[in-house]
């Protein structure tokens, strides 16, 4: 697992390569969570590259939505594969995020 963080004029992105099983989520938690102090900005989730998704790694991106909707920014995700979209869709979380 990759966990690659971009930053631009008031937006910053991440793009996770890989399975984001809960070994990988753990590796991803100190690239995430200094992430939470700038979540006033847009936060986008390049999921091109990401194979698989626990929960786990849902628990980072509601745990990165959180601090967006206290701090007035907002998070993104883009490139989901259909297996990804079809857990997002059972868990709820096509109606929690703005997905393109």
């Amino acid at each position: 697992m990759k966990t690659k963080v971009t930053k631009e004029e008031g937006q910053i992105t991440v793009a996770f390569t890989g399975r984001l099983d809960t070994p990988a989520a753990q590796e991803a938690n100190p690239v995430i969570t200094p992430l939470l102090e700038e979540a006033d900005k847009t936060i986008i989730l390049d999921c091109k590259d990401l194979t698989y998704i626990s929960s786990s790694g849902l628990r980072i991106f509601l745990t990165l939505r959180k601090a967006a909707e206290d701090k007035g920014g907002k998070i993104i995700i883009q490139n989901i594969n259909d297996d990804i979209r079809s857990v997002f869709m059972m868990t709820g979380f096509l109606n929690l995020f703005e997905i393109r």
